[in-house]
């Protein structure tokens, strides 16, 4: 019975998955993009401390600042990196839900809609892998240096 029931899920996640990349329906990219922002947020929230971590390291490594500097900075640094981060991970849950409703209406139509948050397709993150072609799977991302 449960084997029934695992196959069913897993036809039924086959023809959704069909039907989104098919060229009979319109874009996919704000529904995407929506999915993508609701379920990875948090894991930008838990992966923060490494990103600020991370972030200070380099900072301290490739900016040539004085001693003192390089003394102060680390832990007033540190924490106002980690609240950016986790800042940034609920502004990127928010506009995954703000973006749900118009990337399923968009689904029927041909139109685009631009990202409401820029740096979760700009910015560098810690994991960052495009192997399924309906879900990009990128958490951990840098908000504190742009991307360009």
């Amino acid at each position: 019975m449960t084997k029934r029931r695992n196959l069913r899920a897993l036809c039924a996640g086959a023809a959704l998955a069909a039907l989104l990349a098919s060229p009979a329906w319109g874009t996919t990219a704000a529904f995407q993009r929506s999915i993508e922002d609701m379920t990875q947020a948090p894991l930008d929230i838990l992966a923060a401390p490494i990103v600020a971590g991370q972030t200070i390291v380099t900072n301290l490594r490739e900016i040539d600042d004085t001693l003192a500097v390089r003394i102060a900075y680390p832990l007033p640094g540190f924490a106002w990196n980690l609240m950016v981060q986790l800042g940034a991970g609920v502004i990127r849950e928010m506009t995954g839900v703000l973006e749900f409703v118009p990337g399923t209406v968009l689904l029927f139509t041909h139109a685009e809609m631009d990202p409401l948050f820029d740096p979760v397709e700009e910015n560098d993150a810690l994991v960052d892998f495009e192997g399924i072609p309906f879900y990009r799977i990128k958490f951990g991302i840098n908000y504190t240096t742009a991307g360009y």
